[in-house]
């Protein structure tokens, strides 16, 4: 893993970043800081997962199984969009292209 210190109990920072960080000086914008890493970490392993699961999708090779993959994979970017991780924009592209993906499948 990368190397990391801790500036504020509970929040890691990899180093090189630690020169443009301002020590906060109010217990609610520690707080703050705390908070948001742990919003950050859990954004990106919901991003992550959905794109995994895209990925599977766009490999399957069976329509039945695409189709039953489909409506969940729908959910899980619905999902994202929701909670603003992705644009609703992006999340209507994405469907667009998976759901004529699967129409294509013979």
């Amino acid at each position: 893993g990368r190397q990391v210190f801790i500036l504020v109990t509970g929040v890691r920072f990899p180093y090189g970043l630690q020169d443009f960080i301002i020590m906060a000086n109010h217990k609610s914008a520690l707080k703050r800081i705390r908070r948001n890493e742990v919003v950050r970490l859990r954004n990106r392993y919901q991003h992550k997962t959905v794109r995994t699961a895209i990925k599977k999708l766009r490999t399957e090779e069976n329509k039945d199984e695409a189709e039953k993959q489909l409506p969940s994979v729908f959910g899980m970017i619905d999902k994202l969009a929701k909670k603003h991780i992705i644009h609703h924009n992006k999340a209507a592209n994405l469907k667009s292209k998976l759901a004529k993906k699967v129409a294509e499948l013979a």
